[in-house]
């Protein structure tokens, strides 16, 4: 969705993307003229910050000396969180946006709910973006974009699937919550994300998934995407219980970046660097 008023334009090819969560912010500058990424920046919150505090973590931001005088011609905010919900075009309308949440996510009466129309594969992402930042940003940018992380997530690991695939699971892993998407031909077959503390939380929630689904986990292909590396304990779990498990550094989806960017980087912040 865009966040519109009258601003004057300027000449700027640079793009910034921010991706806001309650675990922490990533900021990527993209320099459009090149396709080049200009930076990359990430700070780590503690569990326990809350969306308000978010905003003094933007503002410290912007007010670093290499930041104060940078023009952009485009700004995109990138919600994550876990309250979304997706639905087929189908069954979408938009007059009972709070019905697809109130079942799966706790919303006040007050909340703003907003959504991304995932057109290309007919289905509507629902969620609860953060307001307090939409407001900070519109107030010094004017216009601009924003969406949801699995938005983002989904489109780019549907539209990397090829016609004549066998299901494949994808685990994207954040610090407090992961989230799992499946496809097959070129479908989008199950999205869902889950809190996790350790990781028989997080294998717990894989197989059950796998298991839901009717796949065998001895030949179900199961990619590992975000914070993961092979000394991970959830990866080692994962391999115990998954014979096709992998980190999915190869994919598309993670590769199609600078080759300056390390592989750790373009893996951690594949959703942010595939926002633009």
């Amino acid at each position: 969705m865009t966040l519109r008023k009258n601003s004057t334009l300027n000449k700027s090819h640079k793009e910034l993307s921010i991706q806001l969560g309650l675990s922490g912010l990533s900021f990527c500058i993209l320099d459009g003229s090149t396709k080049k990424i200009h930076s990359l920046d990430t700070i780590e919150l503690e569990n326990t910050t809350v969306p308000e505090d978010l905003i003094a973590h933007l503002e410290n931001w912007f007010n670093k000396p290499e930041n104060q005088d940078m023009i952009f011609e485009k700004v995109v905010a990138i919600h994550e969180n876990e309250l979304s919900a997706v639905v087929p075009k189908p069954l979408f309308n938009e007059s009972n946006l709070s019905d697809y949440l109130k079942y799966n996510v706790k919303i006040l009466e007050n909340d703003y709910l907003s959504y991304d129309a995932i057109d290309q594969h007919e289905i509507y992402n629902v969620y609860v973006p953060f307001t307090n930042v939409n407001n900070y940003l519109f107030d010094k940018f004017g216009d601009f974009e924003y969406k949801h992380a699995s938005s983002i997530l989904i489109e780019t690991l549907v539209n990397q699937a090829k016609k004549g695939d066998k299901p494949t699971l994808y685990a994207y892993i954040s610090r407090t919550h992961f989230e799992i998407i499946t496809t097959d031909q070129k479908q989008l077959i199950l999205y869902n994300t889950f809190s996790y503390h350790q990781k028989e939380d997080f294998i717990y929630y894989l197989l059950f998934t796998i298991e839901q689904l009717n796949l065998n986990p001895e030949k179900v292909t199961v990619y590992l995407l975000g914070l993961i590396d092979p000394q991970s304990e959830l990866y080692q779990i994962a391999y115990q219980y998954i014979l096709d498990v992998k980190i999915g550094n190869h994919l598309p989806a993670v590769q199609n970046f600078d080759k300056h960017l390390s592989t750790e980087d373009r893996l951690r912040s594949m959703i942010i660097l595939n926002s633009f």
